[in-house]
């Protein structure tokens, strides 16, 4: 059976507004889960919720199944007793960005407090939940809290600025640094458990209101996290741990110079050889956390650009095929209908197109890509097949009025012809093309429902600084704007089916 058409928010929680100047899953998580029942809605897509690195990305996080600490609401874990209430007060943060600086400085140093309250007094039913998840999260919590608690003794420095003795994982000094760092690992499990209890309670409060989880799994990871540290023999480095490939995507119409990620390519025939245990942990994890998973370049489970770790760019790189069909193969063994998005955007070959349709997998079309050609255009939704993702815009690309106001005047009168209008509402005129197209499923951009300009961009591909940053204000979410969603929904046969 065919899912039933229906509709979303994406809003990554670092966006929510609330105290300590990130979002998190506490007070204002729900009041958004609230307002997407209100508004009809029954998806909340979401970002990559790992412990983030070197400029804050989710996409660059230091583990691929860790969750990432500065989410853990404080107001919560003082209503659990491990915090005192004066402690998980509100900073007063600037409304409209995450304070990154200020959240790493305030929650770290009250979590690592919570971590010692609640090692020290937590009841005995606590400290056995603790220990269960310990025991049951260990093939990948064991080895991230101890580079956790590693990197924070050096500095932040990458493991591979560590001592050789640890960037090699000599079974005697991880003994002694495991000794050492005790009281430190401890805490880094702790948050691990408060993240895990508390995204659990999130989940269910929206399942329960009908709204799915809808997550992100990235193809790759970052070079300085657990897993590259702690499974050097899965990915393509030298002698001394460092990568001899990376990868990105070539030059394009878009960029001359192609990207170069940097991220390090995987040694595929290790993975075929391990029965793919790695990944197949990976999306265990990610299918546990979510309802449903956009798979991240999902053209690199195909083939993907490779280029020598020496080169600047990522001009002077090759086409590598990659063994995604043994590998999904592997994934429906355990898990015969896995509930896969796949982020087919890109440069996208008749090969790429055969694998997604042989898993079955929903492929996503971009509305602001939909007029830069002819009527052929694949992401006009005259030509969609019903089993895809519609957006307007994703958290790469500008807000639609960002978009709509980078546009000439010609290309604006072609937009105009198509919706049949001329004097287009932008972005209420794509929104309504998005959730009137045959596309089961309809991700709106939060920051495109509230009709923001381009000062409300989340990323900017390519840019170092200055992404991931954009923030609700409080009281921007509407009873108003949940009735005109609500109303837009039932129009379009998208609401849920029991409402």
């Amino acid at each position: 059976m065919k899912p039933a058409r229906s509709s979303g928010v994406l809003l990554h929680p670092t966006a929510l507004p609330g105290p300590h100047g990130i979002g998190s899953f506490g007070a204002e998580a729900r009041a958004f889960v609230d307002f997407l029942a209100a508004a009809g809605q029954s998806i909340w897509q979401i970002l990559p919720l790992g412990p983030t690195g070197f400029g804050d990305s989710p996409y660059n996080a230091l583990s691929a199944q860790a969750g990432n600490p500065l989410l853990v609401d404080l107001p919560t874990l003082a209503a659990w007793g491990d915090l005192d209430p004066a402690e998980a007060a509100d900073l007063g943060d600037a409304p409209g960005r995450v304070d990154f600086a200020a959240a790493h400085r305030v929650k770290e140093e009250l979590l690592a407090r919570a971590a010692g309250n609640f090692l020290a007094r937590a009841d005995a039913a606590r400290q056995a939940a603790f220990a269960a998840y310990c025991r049951d999260q260990a093939a990948w919590l064991d080895d991230y809290a101890l580079f956790a608690a590693l990197r924070r003794e050096f500095g932040g420095q990458s493991w591979q600025e560590w001592p050789i003795s640890l960037r090699q994982r000599d079974p005697a000094t991880l003994a002694t640094w495991r000794n050492r760092l005790a009281g430190e690992i401890a805490a880094e499990r702790y948050r691990q458990f408060a993240f895990a209890v508390q995204w659990a309670e999130l989940k269910a409060y929206a399942n329960r209101r009908r709204v799915r989880i809808f997550g992100d799994l990235p193809i790759f990871v970052a070079l300085d996290s657990a897993d590259v540290w702690a499974n050097q023999r899965l990915f393509r480095l030298d002698a001394a741990g460092r990568p001899t490939v990376v990868a990105g995507v070539p030059p394009d119409y878009f960029s001359a110079n192609g990207q170069r990620w940097g991220n390090p390519l995987y040694r595929w025939e290790i993975h075929r050889a391990e029965g793919f245990a790695w990944w197949l942990q990976r999306f265990h994890a990610e299918l546990q956390r979510c309802d449903l998973v956009r798979v991240d370049h999902f053209r690199g489970f195909q083939a993907c650009w490779s280029i020598p770790a020496t080169e600047p760019t990522a001009v002077h790189g090759q086409w590598e095929e990659t063994p995604g069909r043994a590998l999904f193969l592997a994934l429906r063994a355990v898990c015969p209908e896995p509930p896969i998005v796949a982020e087919d955007l890109g440069i996208i070959t008749p090969e790429v197109e055969a694998l997604r349709t042989e898993f079955g997998f929903p492929g996503m079309k971009i509305l602001q890509f939909a007029f830069d050609s002819g009527p052929d255009n694949p992401y006009l939704p005259h030509n969609f097949a019903a089993d895809c993702v519609v957006y307007t815009g994703t958290h790469d690309n500008a807000t639609t009025l960002g978009w709509w106001q980078g546009l000439t005047a010609g290309q604006r009168g072609r937009i105009a012809a198509y919706l049949g209008t001329n004097h287009p509402a932008i972005p209420a005129d794509l929104i309504r093309l998005a959730l009137a197209s045959v596309a089961r499923m309809c991700i709106l951009p939060c920051q495109d429902l509230l009709g923001l300009d381009d000062a409300a961009r989340f990323n900017r591909p390519g840019e170092g600084g200055g992404n991931w940053n954009w923030r609700l204000c409080p009281g921007q979410l509407t009873a108003e704007l949940a009735g005109h969603l609500r109303g837009l929904t039932e129009t379009y046969n998208r609401l849920p089916a029991d409402i």
